[in-house]
């Protein structure tokens, strides 16, 4: 079976699980934090309520056979525990076949709570790691060599995702070609990092070379991957800085960290291969079959990479076991942001006691500096972006949220930073605004010490009362 393994990776493998099981970690994390507000049973998008109108084969969950919010925390809580055990080590303590069914745990919980979690779990990043996780089952442990198969099937992932993604740049928006994207990027992201300011205000010569830098390592570098060692090595590394890079300019969930895990199962690190004994037969047979099966399904994927109609971050199947990839294609040239305020005034006015709610990640007071939440995933503060660039975007839940806060829910209120009323005093009336924000010059930041300049565009949401705000939900 010399064919099937290779031992060099052994080094390899391990560093990629562990570090593979540290992003499940936070994905149940995030997951277990934040579903009752979101769709819990009480939440804006319940799951009962997605479930009833959406059949099984359309998302398969544990979820449809029974929901409540105890058993999906206890499902979230017990993803960590596996994650956390996969992290120290336990898998490479079992046999083969368990170390596999322990690697099939997070992947099946975490699928379940992906496919019923509506648009709060609709990013890429997802997918992404569903499809890296069911990979990663097959990859084996301690008792035998890593599937060469498998390996590859890793770099092919690694492949979609940064040339599909240097694709719809191309495709896109004319500022990538014209190499000017970055002259907006930092300032319009979804979720500006603490040092996202400092990146807008780089030389605009630089952000040209920035840009060019990306053309090269998407759609140049990935073609490397397949080249022999230590070529294919070297490429692996130069998406690593570039990732890094990425985590330094801005809050992308995960995104980053996972393309980096990718990456990390191209490198060979060099270390002696301890011995190990053959693969099992039940093993290989297993592992090819899984490998014709993806390459199966890869068809879609693939057509969709070279269509000049190529479409973002999107699911083939309902498994998620190969999707397709992709960010910016379109860049925005202005932010906005919805703000959102509250007054406990028996009648709403202009002039009332508005008092505005604060997100934890999303820009609100031009004076709060952005903090670092990635890997972690804002889902709430996510959908605020999009709901500033339509209300389109926010129409399944905006009321929803309104009519929460409302009431003060105790829930809803963890996902911000600040509430503006006290836990028994709720508003009586909430609206929100749309305002234009603006990174501050240097200038600016030292005399008035915001970061941010906003200006007032118009009326996002009128007033809304209790009962308003039930029927919009």
């Amino acid at each position: 079976m010399e064919w099937f393994t290779a031992p060099d990776y052994w080094l390899t493998r391990l560093v990629f699980q562990r570090a593979l099981a540290a992003v499940y970690l936070v994905a149940f994390l995030t997951a277990a934090l934040q579903f009752r507000a979101l769709i819990g049973t009480h939440g804006m998008l319940p799951v009962p309520r997605f479930t009833q109108s959406v059949p099984f084969k359309r998302a398969p969950s544990l979820f449809h056979l029974h929901y409540s919010d105890r058993l999906f925390a206890g499902c979230a809580w017990a993803g960590c525990a596996v994650s956390a055990a996969l992290l120290a080590g336990v898998d490479s303590l079992l046999p083969l076949w368990a170390g596999i069914l322990l690697w099939a745990l997070p992947w099946l919980l975490y699928l379940s709570i992906v496919n019923v979690g509506q648009t709060w779990y609709s990013f890429g990043w997802e997918s992404l790691l569903l499809e890296v996780g069911f990979l990663a089952v097959f990859l084996g442990n301690d008792e035998v060599a890593p599937p060469v198969v498998v390996l590859f099937l890793l770099r092919w992932i690694l492949f979609r995702v940064e040339f599909g993604a240097g694709l719809i740049k191309l495709r896109g928006d004319a500022c990538w070609r014209k190499l000017t994207c970055l002259d907006y990027h930092h300032e319009t992201q979804p979720m500006p990092g603490p040092l996202s300011w400092f990146f807008h205000h780089l030389p605009r010569p630089l952000h040209r070379v920035e840009v060019a830098a990306n053309h090269i390592t998407q759609l140049v570098v990935p073609v490397l991957l397949f080249t022999p060692q230590p070529i294919a090595t070297a490429a692996a590394a130069l998406m690593i800085v570039t990732q890094l890079w990425l985590v330094l300019s801005g809050n992308f969930s995960w995104l980053n960290w996972i393309t980096i895990v990718l990456a990390l199962s191209a490198v060979r690190f060099p270390a002696d291969a301890p011995s190990v004994p053959d693969a099992p037969l039940w093993y290989v047979v297993v592992v090819l079959a899984v490998a014709a099966l993806i390459a199966f399904l890869s068809y879609r994927p693939v057509t969709n990479m070279i269509s000049r109609r190529q479409v973002m971050n999107r699911s083939f199947d309902p498994l998620h076991l190969v999707n397709t990839y992709g960010a910016f294609g379109s860049v925005s040239r202005v932010r906005y942001e919805v703000v959102v305020e509250g007054t406990a005034d028996a009648v709403p006015r202009e002039d009332s006691d508005w008092r505005e709610y604060e997100f934890k990640g999303k820009p609100g007071d031009p004076r709060h500096w952005p903090r670092q939440f990635a890997p972690y995933h804002l889902r709430l503060d996510w959908l605020m972006w999009f709901a500033a660039l339509s209300p389109a975007y926010a129409g399944s839940w905006f009321g929803a949220l309104v009519e929460r806060l409302l009431e003060n829910d105790r829930d809803t209120l963890k996902l911000l930073r600040r509430s503006p009323f006290p836990p028994d005093e709720p508003p009586r009336f909430v609206r929100a605004r749309l305002f234009r924000y603006r990174y501050t010059t240097w200038r600016e930041l030292r005399e008035t010490g915001a970061c941010w300049d906003r200006t007032y565009v118009r009326e996002y949401l009128p007033p809304t009362r209790l009962a308003d705000a039930a029927q919009k939900s």
